[in-house]
């Protein structure tokens, strides 16, 4: 391979701790990441905390790395970030580690990179250690990404054992955008409205919904599993039952389009900007209001509500009149979209 081609795809030297590695460190993830802690280059970053603290990790292998609204780089960061925020903690530190398969294109890499830079800005978190390894051509798949993050803790009372009788379940925009769009990625359709991942940072709308004191009893984005798997969750840990109405689902006509085309549901489809709360009734419309004035959440719509109906099991009303459980996805609907 020529010299010309090894400048621009990852090498196995890369990996290997000497001066390639460290020109890849300071060219690349230096440049993005910049900030007074990660400069420091010590062999661990040091953090202050005040008060109580989240915790979260998630590694990211997405298959296509890049996909119409986002990329590896963005989901890494924004499925972190929202990790976070749904346990209302305002983000802070994040880590950030890359497994990286040798002949990985280096613009690749840089585009990734800053994809991730611009996302960290929206929520203000920073990056403040990281890992690099490169693995031999074969064993990774272009490129692994592994984040861990931390944050404040501003609202404590959040749960998914919080839910209580009468509360109002509430989605903060259309579902199954991102399943949709990593779908259409994989098989190459083309659409003639053209559909995007909801990939995005949700902290800015979690802090306007804490700011405004709105009483969040739960909160969790609709990654994997989409609202099924959430609301599942929620009614097994609460010991209440939920109730939803398939009408008052937002769900756009290219993903109910994908949907009937491959028989499934848009409520099992994984979402990545997307979330779910449940607040008092008597908070309802408040809330609605706050999200829909402050948040840009203009879809946000109630969807159902807690009752002792069916205690650990969620209900969906039918626009027909009928009525029938929303299990919990089976199997791997679609592998490798996060």
């Amino acid at each position: 391979m020529s010299t010309a081609t090894n400048k621009k795809t990852v090498q196995l030297s890369h990996g290997g701790g000497g001066k390639e590695m460290n020109r890849l460190i300071k060219d690349i993830f230096f440049n993005a990441f910049d900030n007074p802690i990660l400069r420091n280059e010590e062999d661990a970053a040091k953090l202050h905390f005040n008060g109580n603290t989240a915790f979260t990790t998630d590694s990211f292998t997405v298959a296509p790395l890049f996909f119409a609204g986002g990329d590896i780089g963005k989901l890494a960061i924004a499925g972190t970030v929202n990790d976070l925020a749904m346990m209302g903690a305002e983000p802070q530190y994040l880590s950030s580690s890359f497994i990286i398969e040798e002949g990985f294109a280096i613009d690749d890499l840089k585009t990734i990179v800053n994809s991730m830079a611009t996302e960290l800005k929206r929520s203000g978190a920073r990056i403040v250690c990281g890992d690099t390894k490169v693995v031999p051509k074969g064993c990774a798949d272009g490129i692994f990404i592994n984040t861990s993050g931390v944050g404040r803790i501003l609202n404590d009372h959040i749960s998914v054992k919080n839910l209580q009788q009468d509360d109002v379940i509430i989605v903060s925009r259309d579902v199954g955008r991102h399943g949709a769009a990593i779908l259409m990625a994989r098989e190459g359709l083309a659409l003639e409205s053209e559909l995007t991942s909801d990939c995005a940072t949700l902290w800015p709308i979690v802090e306007q919904l804490i700011a405004t004191n709105v009483d969040i009893h739960a909160m969790r984005d609709a990654t994997r599993g989409g609202i099924s798997a959430v609301l599942n969750e929620w009614a097994s840990a609460s010991n209440v039952g939920i109730e939803v109405n398939e009408s008052a689902i937002p769900v756009c006509n290219e993903v109910s389009g994908l949907c009937e085309l491959y028989g499934f549901e848009p409520f099992d489809l994984a979402n990545e900007g997307t979330f779910i709360l449940a607040v008092p009734k008597t908070a309802a419309e408040a809330t609605l209001q706050v999200m829909k004035t402050f948040c840009h959440c203009e879809q946000a719509a109630i969807i159902g509500h807690v009752n002792d109906r069916k205690v650990g099991k969620v209900i969906l009303n039918t626009p027909w009149g009928s009525s029938r459980y929303l299990d919990v996805p089976q199997g791997e609907l679609l592998p490798r979209i996060c």
